[in-house]
C-alpha cells in the first residue's frame, strides 16, 4: 500500500474526474480521484468561516483502500458532533459564490459524454446542485434571509443544464490549432475569454494555486458525428464557444463596451479528421460572429415587435470600435475579414450600417497596411428573396475568397502517448517554429508551403521525414491566419446562413488535405453538404434559443429542403412570437441571473439590490442606472429629441492572455501586463460614474473624425460595400467550378454598392403580434416559451 502510495505521489498528478462529498458539523470533506478510481485526493472546506473561503487541500495522494480508512477515522473523530455523512456524488466543482450570506458550492451531479477529440471525452452538465457552506450555528448570524432567498432565486433561472460542456483533458476553451501548436494546461486556461465559470472558481484557484479540483465550462454548441466519403469514415465536429465578455440577452445587450468587447460574440469552430483509433491528420477552421462594434441599444417594448434602434453619441474616434478589432487580431492574427448582413432600405438598420461603414474606413486610415480591415457589406434579405440556392452560391462565393485569405488549420500528428485513462497530447510534426502568429519570431515558414490552396500533398523536406515507417510521409502544415467576422442585427438568423456557407467552402478543402476529395469543392447538391447543413441549423437554434429565446428563423435552409412556403411563414411568425415574448418577459431576469454567475453584480451589504438598479435595456448597455427619457417614434430610425442621462460604458472585464502563438509580441505583452495588473471590475457600474451625454440620432461624420483625412481618401479603393472582393463579380449568381476557382485567385478589387436585405415578418404579421401582446398569455403559449421547443414540427 504505502509503496503504491508512493509510487502515485511521484507520477504525474492524474486528473480527477469524480468526487464524494461528506459534511461533518464543523467541516466538508471532498475526496476526488481519477477515472480508474486508483488515486485519491482530499479537500478540506471549514464551515465556521463565513467571510472568507477557507479551504485545505491535503497534499497526501491516497490509494483506494487508504481512501476507505480515512473516511471511517474521520467518522470516528467526529462522532461526538454527529460523524461524517455521505452527501453526494459529483463530477466536478463549478465554483463558489457568496451574496449576503454565506458561500454556496456549485458542484456537478449528472453529465452526459456527448463527444471527445483524439480519445480526450467531452461531457454536457445536465444536473448541477448549490450546497451551502455555512452549517446551523454560523447560518443564525445572517440577516436579511428575504434577499437572500431572492438572490438564490434569481441564479437559479439560469439553467445550467443546457449548453454548457466541458472536458476533464482537453482544453475544450481553445481552438485546436492552439492546443497543438501552442499546448497550455492550469491556470491560463481559466482566463480564456470563454471559460464561463471564471470568475466562479477564481478564489478556490487563488487558495490551492492549482485548477485540480474545478472543471473549465464553456457556453455554446458541440456536436460530433461521423460520416462516410469515398469509402472513409470522418469524424466532424462542431463547437461553438460564447465568449463571457459583455455576455447576455438580445435587447439587454447590444453593440460594444468600453473594453471594445461585443455583445453575443461567438467563436465557431469545426474540426475533421479521419475516424481511426489514431488518426495521423487533422485540420480545423474558425470563425467568427459579434455584435456591430458601436454604442447601440435598443428597448425592450411588449407592444412593439420592432423597438427603435438607439445610437449613443459617445466614442467619436471609435476607440472602442479600434479596440475591438485590436483584440480580434491578438486571438486570431491578420487579415480580419468583416462580413456585414445588415440591410441598406430599412432605416432603422441603414442607420447603423452607414455607421459601421465610417467606423472602418476611419480605422483603416489609423491601421498599418499589414493591419487593414477586409470588409464587404452585403444585404443578404434582399438577395435571398428569389431562389435560395441563388444566396447560398452567393455566399459561397464569399467564403471562397475569404479563405484564401485566412488559410484553414491542417496538420500531421504523432501517435499520442499515456495511458488509457490519462492520454497526452498528440505532437505536432512539421519542422517549422511553431508560434505561427507571431510577425516577429523567426518562422521559416514561406507563402507558398501555407499557401491557401488545399494542394498539400508536396513532398517535406528530408530532414521533415519521419523517422519511422509506420508514420505517413511528411506534408507541410497549413495554418490558419485571421478570421472571418460575420454579423447582421442580432447576429442569429442571417448570419447563421453565412457561416454555413463558409463551412462548407471549408469542409472541402479540409477533405481535400486530408486524401478524401480530389477536389476541394463541395456543391450545395452533395450529401455531405446536407449533413453540414443540419449541424448548422442545429447550432443556430441553440444559440439563438441563448441569446433571443426562440430558435432561428431557417427560412434559406427550410426553403432549400423544399418545404411549403405556407409552413415556413407559419414557422417563421410563430418563433418571431415566440421571440418577443422571451424579450419582453423573460430576458431581464435571464440577464440578472447572468450578471450574478458572471460576477459582473456582487451583492454587497448597504448597496442597492440587483433588482433595484436593472430596469431598462439601455442601462444595461451602458452601464449607467440613472432614468432616462427618450421620446419614442415608430420603429423607423429617425431623430426626435437628445436626451441628456448619465451614462457609461461597461468599465472593465479581463481580456483574454495572448499567446506566443499570436500576431503581434507588443501587442501580447501589453494585453498580458493589462490582464495581470487589472483588478477586476463589474461590467456593471455605479451610476457615480462618468457621466456623458447620448442621444438617438442618424448618425453623420463629426469634422473631428476627418479633420486630417482627405474626403476622397475615406475610401481608399473607391469600392463603395468593400474592399477585397469585385462586386460586380459577385453580383453574378452563376455558381460554376470555373467561378469557384476565380474566387480563389481573385485579387483585391473595386466594388460597388449593392446591398440586401428586408424582414420576414410582413407588416400585416407584425400587426397581429402587437395585437396578442395586448392579451394575456395562455399557460401553454408561455410553457412553450420557456421550454425554448419549436411549436409544432
Amino acid at each position: 500500500m504505502a509503496a503504491a502510495a508512493a509510487a502515485a505521489q511521484e507520477a504525474e498528478p492524474a486528473c480527477l474526474q469524480s468526487f464524494e462529498l461528506y459534511e461533518s458539523a464543523s467541516r466538508f470533506y471532498i475526496f476526488g480521484t481519477n477515472a480508474d478510481k486508483t488515486v485519491w485526493r482530499l479537500l478540506k472546506i471549514d464551515r465556521s468561516e463565513t467571510s472568507e473561503l477557507d479551504i485545505d487541500e491535503c497534499s497526501t495522494v491516497y490509494t483506494q483502500a487508504e481512501y476507505l480508512e480515512l473516511v471511517s477515522g474521520l467518522d470516528e473523530d467526529h462522532r461526538s458532533t454527529g460523524g461524517v455523512k455521505f452527501v453526494t456524488k459529483f463530477y466536478g466543482i463549478i465554483g463558489f459564490i457568496k451574496f449576503l450570506g454565506p458561500f454556496y458550492m456549485l458542484i456537478i451531479t449528472e453529465q452526459r459524454k456527448i463527444g471527445e477529440i483524439f480519445d480526450h471525452p467531452v461531457y454536457q452538465v445536465t444536473k448541477t446542485s448549490m450546497i451551502e457552506l455555512a452549517n446551523s450555528k454560523s447560518r443564525s448570524s445572517f440577516l436579511n434571509t428575504r434577499d437572500e432567498n431572492r438572490y438564490k432565486k434569481i441564479l437559479n433561472t439560469l439553467d445550467l443544464r443546457k449548453d454548457l460542456f466541458f472536458s476533464y483533458s482537453y482544453p475544450i476553451m481553445r481552438g485546436l490549432q492552439r492546443n497543438l501548436s501552442d499546448p497550455q494546461e492550469g491556470w491560463s486556461l481559466y482566463e480564456s475569454t470563454f471559460v464561463w465559470n471564471e470568475f466562479l472558481t477564481r478564489q478556490i484557484r487563488n487558495c490551492l494555486q492549482s485548477t485540480l479540483w474545478t472543471v473549465a465550462l464553456v457556453y455554446g454548441f458541440f456536436k460530433q458525428d461521423k460520416f462516410a466519403i469515398s469509402g472513409k469514415d470522418i469524424m466532424f465536429t462542431l463547437i461553438a464557444r460564447r465568449s463571457r465578455h459583455y455576455a447576455g440577452t438580445r435587447y439587454l445587450k447590444r453593440g460594444v463596451n468600453e473594453k471594445g468587447r461585443v455583445a453575443n460574440d461567438v467563436e465557431t469552430e469545426q474540426i475533421v479528421y479521419e475516424a481511426v483509433p489514431m488518426p495521423t491528420e487533422v485540420s480545423s477552421v474558425v470563425q467568427n460572429r459579434g455584435s456591430i462594434p458601436l454604442f447601440w441599444s435598443q428597448d425592450t417594448s411588449k407592444l412593439n415587435i420592432k423597438p427603435d434602434i438607439i445610437l449613443h453619441e459617445k466614442d467619436k474616434n471609435y476607440e472602442a470600435t479600434k479596440l475591438h478589432f485590436e483584440n480580434l487580431r491578438g486571438r486570431y492574427g491578420n487579415p480580419i475579414i468583416i462580413f456585414n448582413l445588415i440591410k441598406t432600405r430599412e432605416r432603422r438598420e441603414s442607420m447603423l450600417r452607414r455607421e459601421f461603414d465610417k467606423a472602418i474606413r476611419i480605422i483603416n486610415k489609423l491601421f498599418s497596411e499589414e493591419n487593414q480591415l477586409r470588409f464587404l457589406h452585403w444585404d443578404l434579405h434582399k438577395n435571398s428573396q428569389g431562389e435560395p440556392t441563388n444566396v447560398l452560391d452567393v455566399l459561397l462565393k464569399v467564403a471562397f475568397r475569404a479563405l484564401t485569405l485566412t488559410e484553414f488549420f491542417y496538420c500531421q500528428v504523432a501517435p499520442p502517448t499515456g495511458s488509457e485513462t490519462a492520454p497526452h497530447w498528440p505532437a505536432l510534426l512539421h519542422s517549422h517554429d511553431p508560434y505561427f502568429c507571431d510577425e516577429n519570431s523567426n518562422s521559416d515558414i514561406s507563402q507558398e508551403d501555407i499557401s491557401g490552396s488545399s494542394d498539400s500533398s508536396g513532398n517535406g523536406t528530408t530532414e521533415d521525414k519521419a523517422e519511422t515507417s509506420e508514420l505517413p510521409q511528411l506534408k507541410p502544415p497549413i495554418f490558419q491566419k485571421g478570421v472571418l467576422r460575420t454579423n447582421c442585427i442580432d447576429c442569429l438568423d442571417r448570419t447563421n446562413v453565412a457561416q454555413y456557407a463558409y463551412g462548407l467552402a471549408a469542409l472541402g478543402h479540409q477533405l481535400h488535405a486530408l486524401g478524401c476529395v480530389e477536389s476541394p469543392e463541395l456543391g450545395l447538391g452533395a450529401p455531405v453538404a446536407h449533413h453540414l447543413m443540419h449541424f448548422y441549423e442545429r447550432m443556430g437554434d441553440t444559440l439563438a434559443v441563448q441569446y433571443s429565446g426562440s430558435a432561428a428563423h431557417n427560412k434559406i435552409f427550410s426553403a432549400k429542403r423544399g418545404h411549403l412556403k405556407l409552413f415556413i411563414r407559419s414557422q417563421e411568425f410563430f418563433r418571431t412570437l415566440q421571440r418577443h415574448y422571451s424579450n419582453a418577459c423573460i430576458d431581464a431576469n435571464k440577464q440578472a441571473a447572468i450578471n450574478l454567475f458572471l460576477g459582473y453584480f456582487q451583492p454587497k451589504q448597504g448597496s442597492p439590490a440587483l433588482w433595484e438598479l436593472e430596469s431598462s435595456s439601455e442601462e444595461h448597455n451602458n452601464g449607467s442606472f440613472g432614468h432616462t427619457s427618450i421620446k419614442r417614434v415608430n420603429s423607423d430610425g429617425s431623430i426626435l429629441s437628445v436626451s441628456n442621462t448619465s451614462i457609461s460604458g461597461c468599465s472593465g472585464c479581463h481580456n483574454e492572455l495572448l499567446t506566443a502563438a499570436q500576431p503581434d509580441v507588443s501587442t501580447e505583452l501589453q494585453s498580458s501586463k493589462m490582464e495581470s495588473d487589472l483588478v477586476y471590475e463589474n461590467e456593471i457600474t455605479s451610476p457615480i460614474e462618468s457621466k456623458m451625454s447620448n442621444s438617438r440620432y442618424t448618425p453623420t461624420l463629426s469634422h473631428d473624425h476627418i479633420h486630417d483625412v482627405p474626403s476622397s481618401q475615406l475610401d481608399p479603393c473607391n469600392s463603395g460595400d468593400s474592399n477585397f472582393l469585385d462586386l460586380e463579380w459577385l453580383s453574378n449568381s452563376g455558381n460554376s467550378s470555373d467561378e469557384r476557382s476565380l474566387a480563389v485567385s481573385t485579387p483585391d478589387a473595386h466594388l460597388s454598392t449593392e446591398n440586401v436585405i428586408s424582414d420576414i415578418i410582413p407588416e400585416t404579421m407584425e400587426n397581429q403580434v402587437a395585437g396578442v401582446q395586448a392579451q394575456k398569455l395562455p399557460e401553454q403559449f408561455v410553457q412553450w416559451v420557456n421550454n425554448g421547443d419549436s411549436f409544432w414540427f
